[in-house]
């Protein structure tokens, strides 16, 4: 078998995905739409461009990367920050995400594509991007916001949601028509999902005994066997290959192991995830997008009003202010890879063709527009409050008093935004230090610890240590 152009072509692509990711970095653009415009160019409904890959060739390479993505999420879900703040979590990502759903599945209704395309719909619009969420405030510097640690708690929420959806969309998307088909079909979805959410919150330690190797090969090989098996069983099951993946790295998240696992794992999500996202490219045609565009465009401004409606009610449950409930909506409008997800669920279970086309657009435009909005917060905030202000203090003094009020609010806000400027660069400092101690204090420990006698020879040089150790609040990997 000769494979030989097959090869030649799919490495151009990666080269180009290269070239327009640095492209795309200057810009602040994240990674998953220069994939798929890199899979639009190799598209066999693009032959201008002079590429032609079918999307059989990499099938196989790109579900790799649908169980790695929600591997990954998996195995990033902070289970002590949900368990400790149950309660305000659920109410805050509950509400954020109650908000979006139901306005999501009566604008899928409206598209009149189908009850179940309209579910589909509504999961696409209903749930943010929580790797472009991370990597955004990682890169905007607002890891120390007052408000950012409940825009982390709403990413939560949404994960513990994608999981609960996933299950009921399988159950959906089976076609099913019996009731009591449906119901056991259900009920098997969520037996799964509590088995092995009480695995992971309780079992951790008798799990951590399965990895117990020094070797990097044997290691990897281990975890991601795991991850394509726990796949095919939520796939037999009838729960998706993505909820079975999520589940297993739900469990290994639970590990003492767990920051070794996702050293290793981290690299091969990013390059089957390209894939992945690539292949998602090579279904879209350009000459579909007109016929979504209308929905694409109503979409996006239902997402970006909900989010602004929903941003300012979850902040102002938790106690903050305007700006800051600006700056949670426009994190949080992102849109991105589960849109996608659903899309492939889609097309898998033979729905309205629209739906790639209109997932396609939908992500394209909100994984620019997001980030732009991001960075522009502040402004928009400044658009915003303070002619609301100065309105205000017009109406209760009039003429020349509101005038000098305006210019002293403007004083007081400048000199509060100064205060709060500062207060974050300390945050940060202090932030780097207690990382720096932790690591410190890491490196002392495992310098003063007694070698043991390794049962299997050891390549590698991350060691296993026999405690998970303390550290400080750990961010959200930023790259999907």
């Amino acid at each position: 078998m000769h494979l030989g152009g097959e090869l030649l072509t799919i490495g151009v692509l990666f080269i180009i995905a290269y070239v327009l990711g640095r492209l795309g970095k200057t810009i602040g653009l994240p990674a998953i739409p220069i994939y798929m415009v890199v899979g639009l160019i190799a598209s066999p409904h693009t032959p201008w461009i002079g590429l032609n890959v079918e999307s059989h060739t990499i099938e196989l390479i790109a579900t790799f990367g649908l169980i790695l993505l929600l591997f990954n999420l998996g195995l990033e879900f902070d289970q002590e920050e949900f368990y400790g703040n149950a309660g305000k979590l659920l109410v805050s990502g509950g509400t954020y995400v109650a908000i979006n759903m139901g306005v999501g599945f009566a604008f899928g209704f409206s598209l009149g594509w189908g009850t179940r395309e309209a579910l589909i719909i509504a999961g696409m619009t209903a749930t943010s991007s929580s790797a472009i969420v991370t990597k955004l405030l990682i890169e905007l510097r607002r890891l120390a916001n007052d408000e950012t640690p409940m825009i982390l708690g709403v990413t939560v929420i949404e994960d513990v949601f994608i999981a609960i959806y996933l299950a009921i969309v399988s159950v959906v998307l089976s076609g099913d028509t019996n009731v009591w088909g449906v119901v056991g079909k259900l009920a098997l979805a969520f037996g799964f999902l509590i088995v092995m959410f009480t695995l992971a919150r309780f079992a951790g330690k008798w799990v951590s005994r399965i990895f117990a190797t020094r070797d990097d090969e044997l290691f990897t090989v281990l975890f991601f066997g795991l991850a394509v098996m726990f796949g095919g069983i939520g796939d037999l099951l009838g729960v998706t290959d993505a909820i079975g993946a999520f589940v297993i790295g739900l469990l290994c998240g639970a590990t003492r192991y767990r920051d070794r696992i996702e050293q290793l794992a981290l690299p091969m999500r990013d390059v089957f995830a390209a894939f992945f996202f690539v292949n998602f490219g090579l279904g879209l045609d350009l000459s579909t997008f007109g016929e979504v565009l209308w929905p694409v465009l109503g979409a996006i401004g239902m997402t970006v009003a909900l989010n602004a409606i929903a941003g300012q009610l979850v902040a102002r449950m938790n106690g903050f202010n305007v700006q800051q409930g600006i700056n949670t909506a426009v994190i949080l409008v992102n849109r991105g890879e589960f849109a996608l997800i659903l899309a492939t669920l889609s097309a898998a279970a033979g729905l309205e063709a629209r739906i790639t086309a209109f997932a396609g657009l939908y992500v394209l435009v909100m994984a620019i527009l997001g980030p732009l909005l991001a960075v522009n917060s502040d402004r928009i905030g400044r658009l915003v409050v303070r002619p609301a202000r100065l309105a205000r203090l017009r109406n209760r003094l009039g003429g020349r008093r509101a005038v000098a009020a305006a210019a002293a609010a403007e004083a007081a806000e400048a000199e509060a935004d100064a205060a709060a400027a500062a207060r974050r660069a300390e945050r940060d400092r202090q932030f780097a230090e207690e990382f720096a101690l932790v690591e410190a204090a890491g490196s002392q420990e495992r310098e003063n610890e007694s070698p043991e006698t390794p049962s299997e020879p050891r390549t590698s040089s991350i060691d296993t240590p026999t405690e998970r150790p303390e550290r400080p609040v750990r961010q959200r990997d930023p790259e999907y």
